[in-house]
């Protein structure tokens, strides 16, 4: 089994940095794609950003310039570097992972999703 666990979520004032982790275990051959999904209370959960395991990148519009993701594959963890944070980014983020067993089939695997909070 493999399980996701993450850390890094908390309340921050507007303008502040937060850096949330995700560390994948278990019974792992290799992780192709990382990510940041997001879910705010009322709303659809959303792709944040992304990253393959060459370090490819992909940010949703509304984090560009604000956000990094990163990874090192010797810990199969990934990062996500929140910075000038707004209310607006309050949400619970998911990690996720797609990871692929010893026998080459790929599972997607989630992050129970840490609470980010953005106030004042």
């Amino acid at each position: 089994q493999v399980q996701l666990v993450e850390s890094g979520g908390g309340l921050v004032q507007p303008g502040g940095s937060l850096r949330l982790s995700c560390a994948a275990s278990g019974i792992i051959f290799s992780i192709n794609a990382m990510g940041w999904y997001r879910q705010a209370p009322g709303k659809e959960r959303e792709l944040v950003a992304e990253i393959t395991s060459r370090g490819t990148t992909n940010y949703a519009d509304s984090v560009k310039g604000r956000f990094t993701i990163s990874r090192d594959n010797a810990k199969n963890t990934v990062y996500l570097q929140t910075n000038s944070l707004k209310p607006e980014d309050t949400a619970v983020y998911y990690c996720n992972a797609d990871v692929v067993t010893s026998n080459f089939r790929t599972f997607r695997y989630w992050g129970q999703g840490p609470q980010v909070t953005v106030s004042s």
